[in-house]
């Protein structure tokens, strides 16, 4: 590893963790229908206006003792979990996305218009991820704003159509838009079967979502992890007594794991599958 490569995975690291600092904003001012654009940071306890030295990525965190410096109430563990989480996934998404850039640091525009697609892409996963979890909402914008990207992707290849060879998947808009739709109908039919026991339209809203950026058959590898990991984690609560069978766990961030797994292991997976097997 050369020192030009370590400084290309310091930068990737330090605007990811950036980037984390302000997805928890958007999280929040989504969560309390402010402008994430305008408007200084507070402290969501005392409300007090944060200066630059609060709001350095885990550092800040760190030096403050996780609590606020006006108030002395804890901060939440959730703002330095989605800075690193940010930076990991940035420099795992760019090795993947645009191989060799992270070693070589050639790259193609085409490429690099990519990168920043998937880069985008992270930040709306995890901002979905993170609202249900808190919440039990998936964000309309941020599914909105999913949709939007994907979309432009599809254009920006028919423009450009090298890009498609980078693009997770390599499917054609018809591809990414039935699979969006089929599997926007099926949750919508798990919906009105169950009442809105099972899942809830936010569901269906991210499943249309996950159609436009998997196709198929890659999210069928992303569902069976969604699926699979919610069993676990559920009837692992149930069996700690933390939860109970009627009792609601919020199955957006299942749906957001699987789709990560789909970008990051169903082409491995699924050539081990064939190789092991057929």
């Amino acid at each position: 590893m050369d020192f030009f490569e370590i400084l290309r995975i310091l930068a990737i690291t330090g605007g990811g963790l950036i980037a984390g600092s302000f997805i928890n904003c958007v999280i929040w001012r989504l969560h309390t229908a402010e402008n994430f654009i305008t408007g200084r940071s507070y402290c969501p306890h005392c409300r007090h206006k944060l200066v630059a030295i609060d709001l350095v990525p885990v550092f800040s965190f760190v030096a403050l003792a996780g609590k606020c410096r006006y108030c002395a109430k804890k901060i939440s563990w959730q703002y330095p979990a989605v800075e690193i989480a940010t930076a990991i996934m940035a420099l795992a998404v760019t090795n993947i996305a645009v191989p060799g850039f992270l070693r070589f640091g050639f790259i193609d525009p085409a490429m690099a218009v990519v990168l920043v697609y998937y880069w985008a892409i992270l930040a709306v996963l995890e901002i979905i991820f993170v609202s249900d979890i808190l919440w039990y909402i998936i964000p309309d914008e941020a599914v909105v704003a999913g949709a939007v990207l994907a979309v432009v992707m599809q254009i920006f290849a028919v423009v450009s159509p090298m890009s498609r060879a980078f693009i997770f998947g390599g499917h054609d808009f018809g591809n990414l838009a039935l699979t969006a739709v089929f599997s926007a109908f099926v949750f919508l039919a798990i919906v009105l079967v169950s009442k809105g026991k099972w899942m809830g339209l936010g569901d269906v809203k991210y499943a249309f979502l996950m159609g436009l950026l998997l196709g198929f058959p890659q999210i069928l590898f992303g569902l069976f992890v969604a699926f699979f990991s919610g069993a676990v984690v559920g009837l692992g609560l149930i069996a700690a007594g933390r939860k109970k069978m009627s009792s609601e766990i919020p199955f957006g961030p299942f749906l957001v794991l699987g789709t990560l797994a789909a970008i990051f292991f169903s082409t491995p997976a699924v050539n081990w599958y064939l190789s092991a097997f057929i």
